[in-house]
């Protein structure tokens, strides 16, 4: 008999076909999040289940999930997981690292040139048929990545790739973690460790790769935008929660710093309407790791975990390696 599982959200046809040939698959094929109460009734007489960044899973939503072995997001972070009340339920919890590096990324770097560059405010510009003419001095002067300092808050996987992309612009890079790099990673990155006041006051582009948590909420706000340089850029492709938007919001409208490039926001998708109103932010919906061969990996990664899950085995990606040990 094959196991049973849940897919609270629409996957790619081949992924969902691997999952109807391993098991029974109950399936919400629609694109949008499921309301916990369903997740939790759904969830009921399920093995397993794959789930996405907007499916919160507590003590709540399992309560009723007595025979449940394992949980699989599609996603790195797991900041949707209560990762205690999981283990205390005795399931198995897992995330899909390592497959979106790069692709995340790209995005922060595209984010951090078009801030520097202006790009989207002269996007726009063009479009409203305010452009005149190519002037050699006019309004819109950007600022130069090439030979500047690249400051990364959270060096783990993905912050090492945004690392080493800085070498194309010899830029100097600098980094605060609570640990160092191994020297072979600092090598590799070219960078160095600074503690967060350095990092603060050094950077000319801030590239936020913390993962969200109680500890890291509002990891930048008013303080810390106040020690930044004037003409400073912040760039968040890592979680809403870590930057207090408003103090942004403020800091970007008394231009405090120089700009911002955000791919998250808090309370998400409920954009705080003032960052509308701003030139010198850009904006995009969360969309760190799209591409279609990342995000269809990252379908294949959590699949992967799964069946090693209901097969007995230890997933790849396991985040409660105390369960094996229960």
């Amino acid at each position: 008999m094959k196991a049973k599982i849940l897919v609270t959200r629409a996957l790619f046809p081949e992924a969902i076909d691997r999952l109807n040939a391993a098991f029974e698959v109950d399936y919400n094929p629609e694109d949008r999040a499921l309301p916990p109460a369903e997740i939790a009734a759904r969830l009921a007489g399920k093995d397993g289940a794959i789930t996405l960044l907007s499916d919160r899973i507590d003590a709540q939503t399992l309560a009723g999930a007595a025979g449940l072995k394992a949980v699989c997001n599609v996603a790195v972070g797991y900041n949707n997981y209560d990762l205690a009340a999981i283990t205390a339920a005795g399931v198995m919890a897992t995330n899909t690292p390592g497959v979106l590096d790069d692709t995340t990324a790209d995005t922060a770097w595209a984010l951090l040139l078009a801030s520097a560059r202006r790009i989207v405010a002269a996007d726009r510009w063009v479009r409203n048929g305010q452009w005149q003419g190519w002037k050699f001095h006019d309004g819109w002067f950007g600022q130069d990545v090439h030979h500047a300092t690249l400051g990364i808050l959270g060096m783990g996987r993905i912050g090492r790739a945004v690392a080493r992309r800085a070498g194309g612009f010899a830029m100097r890079v600098i980094y605060h973690n609570r640990q160092h790099l191994h020297p072979d990673q600092e090598t590799e990155c070219a960078a160095t460790w600074v503690d967060k006041a350095t990092l603060l006051r050094e950077s000319d582009f801030l590239v936020l790769m913390l993962p969200y948590s109680p500890a890291t909420h509002h990891a930048i706000g008013a303080a810390e935008l106040a020690a930044m340089k004037p003409t400073a850029h912040l760039i968040n492709v890592a979680r809403g929660g870590i930057v207090d938007d408003g103090a942004l919001i403020a800091a970007l409208a008394e231009r405090r710093i120089a700009g911002a490039g955000l791919d998250v926001f808090e309370n998400e998708p409920a954009l705080d309407p003032r960052f509308a109103d701003l030139d010198n932010v850009v904006l995009t919906p969360h969309i760190g790791s799209s591409s279609r061969a990342t995000r269809l990996a990252m379908a294949m990664c959590a699949i992967d975990n799964l069946v090693a899950a209901l097969d007995g085995r230890r997933p790849p990606n396991l985040l409660n390696p105390q369960m094996l040990a229960a």
